[in-house]
């Protein structure tokens, strides 16, 4: 049984109240450690926006949200009501004067509470909230303020954020946060390599050909045209989710599990990434924007349709091929994809081992293929080690690749929590190993935007792709041109 640390009683105040952010993930996660008794009764979750609602108008919303986006046997009716008699509703104007003092007043009730803020907010927001809670003495030595991403959309604005919030709050303070970073699959990736030497001792340039990440997503943009268009993949996703995963893969091991030698670890994979510069980013990277398609037989739009019918040049689909110039990963190169559109919901970690120098196996044994080690984040989190053996019978002896598979849900047998859950609770803790420090921020945004600058410099249509493909063929083409494939389970 997974062992449930009580965390302590806490005031969570969430901008943003009424969005889907919160209504479909931070308010089931929060339920869920509510029904485990992880916090305490006395906690509250304060919700924050600009709608004039009350207590009962907004846990009216919350109940209705719980009830679409969890499964029925979860919602326990004594539970359910608990919970909801936790929550409390302030209006408030993110960017105006308006509530704040209400707000203060609610806060003020109990003073030795643990203060999260989460910001649920466009990133323009989280500098002005800030300052107005610094300003109605809202920013206890107990509070925690968590900033989603994305955390502004180029260097300069992650920057202004940045300096927004540190003049108000120390870093220990600040929780930028990464739900990936709180799957169960991507923290036992620390497990892997540095609880097992088997696994440590061959993650590096003489063992490992080479490492995909992919992270494929079945939805178009849906309702997010707006920001979406102004983002894209690169931005989306790459600049944070994929980089993170990156410097969790390639990172040496930290002198302990201290939030900030962890930290330091994954800032020297970031400073070492090759630069891709503006003129090499046609060359090392492919963008794709998906047409009209098919996904499990339904017939879905394209990109362009989804928008409005508006012409865009903004990639819903890229590629990317990615170098670190360190001793232990020369030579070894990442392939990153990820798209929207794609056949299916799926992120895996690809990492493949150097084939055989030499092999006593005739020919007809059946060609030898590469050990692989796949790490799955979703849908469904577990590990499989692919390894060459024997095909039983006697017929001859005849080869063929055989997986050790890892499940994490048949494994341990029971529901475990998800990132919101787990990242929420390390937020009332303090615990901020899991989140990323203002310097990795930056520097992935330093290490992107020459990329964006090449794209901009040369302007080029995104190559098209059917919505239900794998994205565009020149993707193929980008891993195909160095002897390699993307990994075919995800077929």
């Amino acid at each position: 049984m997974a062992r449930i640390l009580p965390v302590a009683s806490f005031d969570c105040t969430v901008f943003g109240a009424t969005g889907d952010l919160t209504m479909r993930k931070l308010l089931p996660a929060l339920y869920h450690r509510h029904r485990d008794r992880q916090f305490p009764d006395t906690s509250r979750i304060i919700g924050a926006a600009r709608g004039q609602l009350d207590d009962d108008g907004f846990r009216r919303q919350a109940e209705a949200a719980l009830r679409q986006h969890l499964p029925a046997d979860a919602l326990e009716a004594a539970t359910l009501q608990e919970f909801l008699a936790q929550l409390h509703y302030r209006p408030i104007e993110g960017s105006g004067e308006g509530g704040w003092e209400t707000l203060a007043a609610t806060l003020a009730e109990r003073p030795g509470q643990v203060r999260p803020f989460y910001l649920a907010t466009s990133p323009e927001l989280y500098g002005p909230i800030c300052q107005r809670l610094a300003r109605h003495g809202a920013l206890s030595p107990q509070a925690r303020v968590v900033l989603e991403k994305p955390i502004g959309h180029d260097l300069t604005s992650a920057r202004d954020i940045n300096r927004a919030v540190g003049e108000v709050l120390p870093e220990a303070q600040t929780f930028r946060i990464d739900h990936y970073l709180g799957k169960e699959t991507v923290q036992n990736l620390m497990a892997l390599r540095f609880a097992n030497p088997i696994f440590e001792r061959l993650w590096h340039a003489d063992m490992i050909d080479h490492v995909q990440i992919t992270v494929a997503e079945e939805v178009g943009i849906g309702g997010r045209g707006g920001y979406y268009d102004r983002a894209g993949a690169l931005r989306d996703m790459v600049q944070n989710h994929m980089l993170q995963l990156l410097c969790l893969l390639a990172m040496e091991s930290p002198i302990s599990l201290d939030p900030d030698a962890v930290r330091d670890e994954k800032v020297k994979v970031l400073r070492a990434l090759k630069p891709i510069a503006p003129h090499e980013a046609h060359l090392a990277t492919v963008r794709g924007q998906y047409t009209a398609g098919a996904i499990a037989g339904q017939p879905v739009p394209g990109y362009r349709q989804d928008l409005g019918g508006e012409a865009s040049l903004t990639e819903s689909f890229v590629a990317l091929k990615l170098q670190i110039n360190s001793w232990r990963w020369a030579g070894v190169p990442f392939y990153l994809r990820t798209g929207k559109r794609l056949p299916r919901k799926v992120s895996e970690i690809i990492i493949e081992f150097r084939t055989p120098p030499f092999s006593i196996f005739p020919r007809e044994a059946v060609g030898m293929q590469p050990n692989r080690l796949l790490i799955r984040l979703q849908p469904e989190e577990g590990m499989r080690l692919e390894m060459m053996t024997k095909e039983p019978g006697p017929g001859g002896l005849h080869l063929r690749p055989t997986g050790l598979d890892i499940s994490f849900e048949k494994t341990f047998g029971q529901r475990y929590p998800d990132a919101y859950e787990r990242l929420l609770m390390d937020v009332v803790r303090g615990n901020t190993t899991l989140f990323m420090r203002r310097d990795e921020v930056e520097m992935a945004w330093q290490w992107v935007e020459p990329i964006l600058q090449g794209w901009t410099d040369r302007p080029e249509t995104p190559r098209p792709y059917a919505a239900g493909s794998w994205g565009p063929t020149a993707a193929i083409a980008m891993i195909e041109r160095d002897g390699r494939t993307w990994y075919e389970s995800l077929e």
